[in-house]
């Protein structure tokens, strides 16, 4: 199977064309038509529905895909290993994350990462949601959440404790709640579409319906409105470590229960070897997720 055929498929599948497939690879169209036109006389199949204007994959294309990406990772890795191990981790790393995790954890590791490996590039998908990792040609996504019964690959980077927050001048105003009870005279801030909060009281879990009359699609717009006042909401502790310490926010300590505390992870594709540009950086996140962890003075 030649690679660079291959290599025309995987390029068109995240480009929706194969214009767009030969321009990111810096051959001509014809090229490129002839090229999977030629992979898919190999395979005995075909991999894409193509018109004049659009391009899609046939379930044949859609099965092949993983395993297409899975050989040019293992080209990428072999080319890595030949060369020795000072060169380091190469190619364009395509990482999706959520949006308060990418500002507060993943955006202070990029110098330097990029310094410590001069062949790597980075595209960061910064998102609330989980994306199509094959389709987008993502490697990585990292997720913070109960993971959902699916044919992904999942490695647990570590615990994300949460806690309840609100801003000084919200509970001059309204007064602290003590019980999980209570949460129901208060504004509480959650994301869009959630009902309740869950948390453990005494081993069980217990939901909390909320009372709110706000609420945001993205965890950021949960705490800005916090830290203006408008109500109670539950962050994870990384992301309000800076404004406990400054005193912008306060924790809450409820009598007989707390957030359920959720876990961080990592989210591949498929069951392929885990490429070096992966590997270095969940290495470095797990470093900071470390950091993150430790008591502060």
């Amino acid at each position: 199977m030649n690679l660079d055929e291959v290599r025309v498929f995987t390029a068109a599948a995240r480009g929706g064309s194969l214009a767009e497939a030969a321009r990111r690879l810096g051959i001509t169209p014809m090229i490129a038509t002839r090229r999977l036109a030629s992979l898919e006389q190999v395979l005995g199949v075909r991999l894409m529905h193509r018109t004049t204007r659009s391009l899609s994959l046939t379930p044949e294309g859609e099965t092949f895909l993983p395993y297409a990406q899975g050989l040019l990772e293992t080209e990428q890795q072999a080319r890595t290993l030949l060369r020795g191990d000072g060169v380091g981790a190469s190619g364009l790393l395509r990482v999706s994350a959520p949006v308060a995790f990418s500002i507060k954890l993943i955006a202070p590791l990029i110098p330097s990462l990029l310094d410590d490996h001069p062949e790597l590039k980075i595209s960061l998908d910064m998102s609330d949601t989980m994306p199509d990792l094959v389709a987008s040609g993502i490697d990585l996504a990292i997720r913070i959440a109960r993971l959902k019964d699916s044919n992904l690959i999942a490695r647990k980077l570590g615990e994300n404790p949460r806690s309840l927050v609100a801003a000084p001048s919200y509970l001059e105003k309204h007064g602290r709640p003590r019980t999980g009870s209570d949460l129901i005279h208060h504004q509480c801030l959650p994301l869009h579409g959630v009902s309740h909060w869950t948390f453990l009281s005494a081993g069980a879990e217990t939901h909390v319906r909320l009372q709110s009359r706000f609420s945001s699609t993205s965890i950021e717009g949960c705490h800005a409105a916090c830290l203006a006042g408008a109500g109670i909401t539950l962050l994870s502790d990384w992301n309000i470590a800076d404004d406990l310490d400054a005193g912008r926010l306060m924790r809450i300590r409820l009598e007989d229960a707390e957030p359920e505390t959720l876990a961080i992870w990592a989210v591949y594709p498929t069951t392929k070897l885990v490429a070096p540009k992966v590997r270095v950086f969940i290495d470095r996140l797990m470093r900071a997720l470390g950091e993150s962890a430790k008591p502060r003075a």
